[in-house]
């Protein structure tokens, strides 16, 4: 601003003299005193000076004039340079975040599962430890239990197998569907020692007492091959159910 104004002030004091030296230079003529005449020319050499002052200044105007433009581009440049900075810092911050996240997650994974192992081959020679007491209990039962002793069904008895299940069909009539379960005692040679009923048909009435009557008589008609225990080697009597379809 201050070029500016200093620009515009030589023009002002420019154009005035050049314009009162081309008038002098008209009306006077040639032939005065050379007093006049050197009073021109210095005044020409001034008019010169100015004008070269004026072209400098004019110049320093215009390098001011880019120097602020590149000064305003570069502050611009520097400000979205502070933006990126710091976008990059929160990122960062994120990122560290989130990696120390992954590896506490991490390490809570590693000792779950270790602990997890833990307890399997706990389970593993608890697993054991219960095979050796079975095989331990097993071995006692054949020795105490001889052939045809009385045996509850469990884990290491085999049950006693109908040969001829779809052969014996009970007779009943009057009834709705349904299923009779009997219990029978099965001896050491596969025969039906004796019979009780664990589950009758729904209802009551004659036809349904029929019906039940009829499926323990069948079951005394029954064939198994008898039960085993100490690997199929002993035969043992057992009390085990047999159902019957009622149709």
């Amino acid at each position: 601003m201050r070029l500016a104004s200093t620009c515009f002030a030589l023009a002002a004091v420019l154009l005035p003299v050049t314009a009162w030296s081309a008038t002098q230079s008209k009306s006077r003529p040639r032939s005065k005193g050379s007093k006049t005449s050197h009073t021109i020319a210095a005044l020409q050499v001034q008019v010169k000076r100015l004008a070269s002052e004026r072209d400098d200044l004019m110049a320093r105007l215009r390098d001011t004039q880019v120097s602020q433009e590149d000064l305003a581009a570069a502050l611009k440049s520097r400000d979205l340079a502070k933006e990126e900075a710091a976008s990059s810092r929160k990122e960062l911050d994120q990122l560290k975040a989130s990696l120390k996240e992954n590896q506490q997650g991490g390490d809570s994974l590693l000792k779950d599962l270790q602990h997890a192992k833990e307890s399997l081959k706990a389970m593993q020679d608890e697993n054991l430890k219960l095979k050796a007491d079975l095989a331990a209990v097993n071995e006692k039962l054949a020795g105490k239990q001889g052939e045809g002793a009385l045996l509850p069904i469990t884990p290491d008895v085999t049950p006693a197998r109908p040969i001829n299940l779809n052969l014996v069909r009970p007779k009943a009539k009057k009834v709705d569907r349904g299923v009779v379960v009997v219990n029978v005692l099965v001896n050491e040679n596969g025969e039906v020692l004796a019979t009780n009923l664990l589950q009758g048909l729904p209802g009551s009435g004659e036809w349904v007492d029929k019906a039940n009557d009829a499926c323990l008589e069948a079951a005394k008609h029954l064939v198994f091959e008898p039960a085993t225990v100490g690997e199929g080697k002993i035969r043992v009597r057992v009390w085990q159910g047999v159902g019957f379809l009622i149709d």
